[in-house]
């Protein structure tokens, strides 16, 4: 994906931007400037105390609230003035307005006033359709052109939806104008479908936050770009007065939409409380009103009513719990973290600088421990950004308390005034996202003293060489795993080559070998460049390329042997036979067709799959290549009882089971993906078209042939031969006749990595990450063959008798295949757009293609399904000019463009 390229996230700015990824978990929205929810702040504002309330709005941006609500719907202010007055103040302020703006009015003249202050990108509360369409679009072009996003109310002309299909159609009904007639981009709309108070008595009530939980998890589904919001307080409503249950009635409610896709809310982020600090009882009860479990005759309802009355009744005589204090101080430190205390911190990290030999091993000791666990918590969806911020304060109060100390022992120590390690910078190529390998090369170099700067994924090539002389490293290493990066690490060698550049450059990834870098790379940089097979290897290569005695003797044999490699390549190329194309095409497999009867799918289009679920799909987890990432060779289960690598194999087996169990447990991570089928015929050599259930054209896909000259008895395949051939040798223009065979997509992903991996890389836990990474890789080809089984079995239903053992599945005896574009059966990877155009699937799986189509996220996959029993994997392999010609006349691209797609098929 291109660095260049605005991913279509909800953009919102104060003074400082604030973009909502997929990571960002939760973005809380400080509800106290608002005076229907604030006695203080109406107060204020009546009383015309506007300087005053400011400290309001600026004790809610220090509680962590992310978007700060303004409202001044009150009968006894003149809302416009009070708008203006209190918003231009605001603006400032720039503690305050660093924030966005949330513009919060049942009268749109005072939300219009607001708009013509704001500076930033602010979010308008709300529109709806209440008063009908005309109304809604008016006021939602006025939104458009003052730049703001818009919250939308499940409101419509017959009132506010309650139940879950109402909220669902009136929110859909409303993205179809808002997209389709005023031009706002998806991104910027955001849904509010009504939170209504539950255990109010009434039976009705109860399924209230159910409903919304529901049909959260339906508009994210059916609309994935959009944001979900509400106003959290309103849950709770009938047990105003009572804090202590409210607090916990919203995080547990917040825990269960925020997990169906709920993306922001109006929240007193002051005010939220750690769900697993929340004491067993209360928990539970709330737990069963939310999801209205065991609450018939409202019995849930009363027995939190009840607890509640003995929680009033303490009132003020409920007295602070100081028991954590008489803990050890490494458990007071990790307390402290995950609640935000600041009361004891200098204190506590003075108890623990005596106790560790350095001040340094406190932070990497009960400081990274408590940090850790407030990870989990927020990646779990138990902890909130605030309570995240909160922990961050005390951890760095508690460092500046240690910094005097580690800056004095460095004084104290003539030899942290040296030179330092050797700097070796890593980066995977631009366009590409894969980035596991280069990670464990990074923790093998820095456990051998190696300083190590990553750059990360899809770098361009300015920016590692800006980067490298920046930092002034000794070692440029470039990482890949799709066949575009062959192309752009050609392109980094020739830019160093420019620069006259003299750092050594090192070439790693699973599409790279000694042969391509000795034919393409080595060629144009005069430097030094080295292949690295794998990470054991990266620790000598980079030895000898920085010992001034050893790096001449060592690249003089690398060159002398990548000089030997290219000379054989160039012989190999020169004796290896080829047929012409038109041979090639006329030696095609032979299918018997007339005696063939294709397999009728369950449906035609597509069919998408949200959240499916991970026990089901690691059932059919193949973990040899897992060991392999992890370049420990060998085939499971056999390597655990490997007299050399069986312990460290059972370890990281054991570890990686505990994780995945934890993945689940807590819904880390989710699966995404989505099916589809198609009317299919061979309308020329290498052309499969696709069909609409009408008969009419959709779509071409062009395949390449086999060109190499084969035995007498063997075939040059191409993958348009596992489809029918169309009856009639040329499709006429408009042509719908009897294509009577059938073909199949899929595309599938592994979501919400992001933020398990940052929390990692923030707890320098390296293994912990490529663990994970691993792990994902692992699940999304599980995912693909646990998919590829039900449409065999049952959503294609070729194979519906299959009876197959998980061995015989990971060796693919099945019958029919799923070859993705860009690898050896159908090589161009330009084929993929048609796939993603074919099933919708950014919007239906969040995968994205970078500009080089690498898949984001990584651990994604997609493919092409063919069920004839005869159709088998293969490598197209070279293919001469006149193949190039014909394919070139079948595609709509340039010439150039398309032979740098297929560089390496070109003969």
């Amino acid at each position: 994906m291109s660095t260049n390229t605005i991913k279509p996230f909800l953009r919102l700015s104060g003074l400082e931007p604030l973009v909502v990824r997929p990571e960002t978990n939760f973005v809380n929205v400080g509800e106290r400037t608002n005076v229907t929810g604030s006695k203080k702040f109406a107060r204020l504002i009546r009383e015309e105390k506007y300087e005053e309330a400011l400290s309001v709005a600026r004790q809610q941006v220090e509680s962590g609230a992310q978007v700060l609500d303004i409202n001044m719907d009150d009968a006894l202010l003149d809302g416009v003035y009070a708008m203006t007055t209190f918003v231009n103040l605001v603006q400032s302020e720039p503690d305050i307005a660093r924030i966005p703006i949330m513009l919060d009015s049942s009268k749109f003249e005072i939300i219009q006033a607001g708009l013509k202050c704001i500076q930033g990108k602010c979010i308008v509360n709300s529109i709806s359709m209440k008063e009908g369409e005309a109304k809604f679009i008016k006021e939602a072009k006025i939104c458009k052109s003052f730049g703001a996003a818009v919250i939308v109310m499940a409101f419509d002309e017959v009132g506010q939806a309650d139940t879950k299909d109402r909220k669902i159609e009136i929110c859909h009904r409303a993205y179809k104008i808002l997209t389709e007639q005023v031009g706002f981009h998806p991104e910027d709309i955001i849904f509010d479908p009504n939170i209504f108070a539950i255990a109010t008595g009434i039976e009705e009530h109860n399924n209230y936050a159910v409903d919304f939980i529901e049909a959260t998890r339906e508009i994210k589904r059916l609309m994935p770009l959009v944001k979900v919001s509400g106003g959290v307080s309103n849950v709770s409503f009938s047990f105003r007065g009572n804090d202590h249950v409210r607090e916990a009635i919203h995080s547990v409610f917040l825990l269960h939409a925020i997990h169906a896709g709920m993306d922001m809310g109006i929240v007193n982020a002051g005010q939220l409380v750690v769900y697993d600090e929340i004491e067993p009882q209360l928990r539970q009860l709330c737990e069963d009103v939310i999801l209205n479990r065991n609450n018939d005759n409202n019995e849930a309802t009363e027995a939190l009513i009840q607890f509640a009355e003995t929680v009033k009744a303490k009132g003020k005589e409920t007295v602070k719990d100081e028991t954590w204090r008489k803990t050890t101080v490494e458990e007071r430190l990790k307390h402290a973290l995950v609640n935000g205390i600041t009361d004891y911190i200098d204190e506590d990290t003075e108890e623990a600088r005596q106790k560790y030999p350095k001040p340094l091993h406190v932070i990497e000791g009960p400081l990274m421990a408590g940090m850790n666990v407030v990870g989990d918590l927020f990646g779990s969806g138990k902890m909130f950004l605030p309570q995240v911020v909160k922990s961050a304060r005390v951890m760095k109060k508690s460092v500046a308390y240690l910094f005097p100390f580690i800056e004095q022992e460095k004084l104290d120590n003539p030899l942290a005034q040296q030179g330092g390690a050797a700097k070796v910078l890593l980066a995977t190529v631009k366009g590409d996202v894969h980035d596991i390998g280069k990670n464990i090369v990074g923790v093998v170099l820095g456990c051998n003293g190696y300083d190590i700067i990553d750059l990360g994924v899809m770098v361009p090539a300015d920016k590692i060489l800006q980067e490298a002389v920046n930092h002034n490293v000794d070692i440029i290493g470039l990482s890949g795993l799709i066949t575009p990066s062959l192309d752009e690490m050609v392109h980094v060698a020739a830019e160093m080559k420019r620069r006259n550049m003299k750092q050594p450059l090192l070439i790693g990834g699973a599409t790279t070998s000694r042969m391509h870098t000795a034919v393409k790379i080595a060629p144009g940089y005069d430097e030094g460049v080295v292949h690295v097979l794998d990470a054991s290897r990266s620790v000598t290569v980079a030895g000898q390329l920085l010992n001034n005695e050893t790096k001449p003797v060592f690249l003089e044999g690398i060159k002398g042997e990548y000089e030997k490699l290219k000379e054989d390549f160039i012989n190999k190329r020169a004796v290896k036979e080829y047929v012409s194309y038109k041979v090639a095409a006329e030696n095609r497999m032979k299918i018997d067709w007339d005696n063939f009867q294709p397999t009728k799918p369950q449906f035609t289009g597509t069919r998408v799959f949200r959240d499916f679920d991970l026990n089901e799909i690691r059932k059919y987890i193949d973990w040899t290549p897992f060991f392999i990432s992890w370049e420990m060779k060998g085939k499971y289960p056999a390597i655990l009882q490997d007299e050399h690598a069986g312990k460290e194999a059972t370890k990281l087996f054991n570890d990686v089971n505990a994780m995945l169990d934890k993945v689940i447990a807590e819904n880390w991570l989710q699966a995404h993906g989505t099916v589809g089928f198609w009317n299919a015929a061979a309308t020329a050599p290498d052309t499969i078209m696709l069909f609409d259930e009408q008969g009419n054209p959709i779509e071409h896909l062009e395949m390449m042939r086999q060109q190499i000259k084969k035995a007498a008895s063997q075939p040059n395949f191409s993958l348009a031969d596992f489809v029918k051939p169309h009856p009639s040798p040329t499709l006429p223009e408009g042509e719908s006749a009897k294509a009577e065979d059938y073909m199949g997509a899929f595309a599938v992903s592994i979501a919400g990595i992001e933020p398990h991996i940052k929390r990692y890389n923030e707890a320098l836990d390296d293994y912990n990450k490529i663990m994970l990474q691993a792990l994902a890789d692992r699940l999304v080809e599980a995912f693909a063959e646990c998919l590829h089984m039900k449409v065999r079995k049952e959503l294609w239903g070729y194979a519906k008798d299959e009876n197959l053992s998980q061995e015989e599945v990971i060796k693919e005896t099945y019958q029919g295949i799923r070859p993705a574009p860009g690898y050896p059966a159908c090589p161009d990877h330009t084929e993929k757009n048609k796939l993603f155009s074919l099933m919708n699937v950014k919007e239906n799986t969040g995968i994205e293609l970078t500009e080089s189509l690498a898949m984001y996220p990584a651990a994604s996959v997609c493919g092409w399904y063919f069920s004839h029993p005869q159709s088998v994997y293969f490598g197209v392999g070279k293919i001469n000019e006149d193949q190039f010609e014909d394919y070139l006349s079948r595609k709509d691209m340039p010439e150039a463009e398309l032979r740098k797609w297929l560089m390496p098929n070109m003969e």
